[in-house]
């Protein structure tokens, strides 16, 4: 999977500069990645001056900012402003995270902003998703139960296995845990990463769930699931503060105990 998806040859150049208006006393600097593959020209990183006391005090804030008043041909994803859709996730001071959650005061110096790493790029901050939703599918990521349902219509769990799906059921699908992993980056076309993983052991630990060995078989794979090698970036990334390779090794472990 090539990182930003550049041409050949390609570098990034310095773009251009747009100051803040006259008078503005607490400025901030955002360089912001600008690529639009369509042009044939090479990526630039444009940077643009922000009156902070004129802004929200979400990165978020600034980028809208900056593409409502100064360039509106800036391309972003972003919806909920609530950390809850997604959308919006991006390279902020060097991590994944979440734009609509990142303060603006916690990045000091300047403000740079890319695409999340190593996924090919649309225009701008937006990557193409299509291949992780295309693995994120291959999980079969609903219920499946072959027992007809209860009089009551309703699939009950007990509250000790309900709590087995805390830290998993809370992923929005951002992504910045499979992009900030080493064994993605080099193996993302056949690896399924920390995102559709914990996903999985999301379905594999619902007690209602009744393709348990189903989903056990479909990820017994050298490359699907094993590709983990623990490095631990995908937990340390994650804007929503779960922990997918805890996940991961869940689904190891229960490969093991199913053999045993």
């Amino acid at each position: 999977m090539a990182e930003f998806n550049l041409p050949a040859n390609s570098r990034v150049t310095e773009g251009k500069t747009f100051k803040a208006p006259a008078g503005a006393k607490r400025v901030k600097k955002f360089k912001i990645y600008r690529y639009d593959p369509d042009s044939g020209q090479n990526p630039r990183v444009d940077t643009f001056e922000v009156d902070l006391d004129a802004c929200g005090p979400m990165v978020l804030d600034a980028l809208l900012k900056i593409k409502n008043e100064v360039d509106s041909t800036l391309t972003l994803r972003r919806s909920c402003r609530e950390g809850i859709c997604g959308s919006c996730s991006m390279n902020i001071d060097g991590t994944n995270t979440l734009a609509c959650l990142k303060p603006i005061d916690d990045v000091k110096g300047d403000v740079k902003i890319y695409p999340l790493p190593h996924m090919p790029v649309i225009k701008d901050l937006v990557p193409d998703l299509t291949h992780v939703y295309a693995q994120y599918a291959s999980i079969e990521p609903w219920m499946q139960a072959d027992t007809p349902f209860p009089p009551s219509g309703e699939r009950l769990q007990s509250p000790e296995d309900r709590a087995k799906l805390d830290g998993l059921w809370e992923c929005i699908l951002c992504f910045c845990c499979s992009t900030s992993c080493p064994s993605y980056w080099w193996n993302g076309d056949r690896y399924l990463g920390p995102a559709i993983l914990l996903q999985a052991a999301r379905w594999i630990q619902d007690s209602r769930d009744e393709a348990t060995g189903k989903r056990l078989d479909d990820l017994e794979d050298p490359f699907k699931l094993y590709r983990c090698h623990t490095i631990m970036n995908c937990t340390n990334t994650c804007p929503k503060g779960l922990n997918p390779a805890k996940a991961i090794a869940d689904i190891k472990k229960k490969m093991i105990e199913r053999v045993v």
